[in-house]
């Protein structure tokens, strides 16, 4: 009789050939993970963090965002994990260029790069910034990134007012009133 391949063989399989297309997938929900990502970004399994880089890779490349809870798929199972914030950390950036013509790309903690723009938004919430990786999930842009950010900052109109924010990719991202700023 076959053995019935396990959730992890079905991701390898997958990650082999490129980015999982877990958009695509919407397997029956086969109940609760003893997976946790915790605020700091670090994964746990069953309370131990997970040490082995290459697996919590992933394990984040099968993630998917539905309804706003978190489930790890694969073409034939969906299982829910906790989340305490978002899913990643963006850890660093890179800027190219300057003024109008900057681009922002940020990395995270588990080796997604996306540059910051129109299909990679930022948005503060609560004094923290977040920037969307891909399918609804987002990372926190770590504090030393976010003072780097602040020191190639700038100021502009947007809705309606003076802000101080980022520019990438020909987009303005407001960060915090210009009048707060200064007071």
């Amino acid at each position: 009789m076959a053995e019935t391949p396990s959730m992890l063989d079905e991701v390898k399989r997958a990650s082999k050939k490129g980015p999982p297309p877990v958009h695509l997938w919407n397997p029956p929900y086969c109940g609760e993970m003893d997976m946790r990502i915790a605020r700091d970004g670090t994964w746990f399994h069953e309370g131990t963090p997970i040490g082995r880089a290459p697996l919590v890779r992933l394990f984040a490349s099968i993630l998917k965002l539905e309804d706003g809870r978190y489930y790890l798929v694969t073409p034939v199972e969906k299982l829910g994990i906790r989340v305490e914030d978002v899913p990643f950390i963006a850890v660093d950036f890179t800027r190219d260029g300057t003024g109008a013509a900057q681009n922002l790309t940020f990395t995270t903690n588990v080796g997604d790069s996306v540059t910051l723009g129109p299909d990679h938004p930022l948005r503060m919430a609560e004094g923290a910034p977040y920037i969307l990786i891909r399918r609804g999930l987002e990372a926190r842009v770590d504090r030393k990134s976010f003072y780097r950010l602040m020191e190639i900052g700038e100021e502009a109109e947007a809705q309606g007012e003076r802000w101080f924010g980022l520019r990438s990719q020909g987009a303005f991202f407001p960060v915090i009133r210009a009048a707060e700023l200064a007071g």
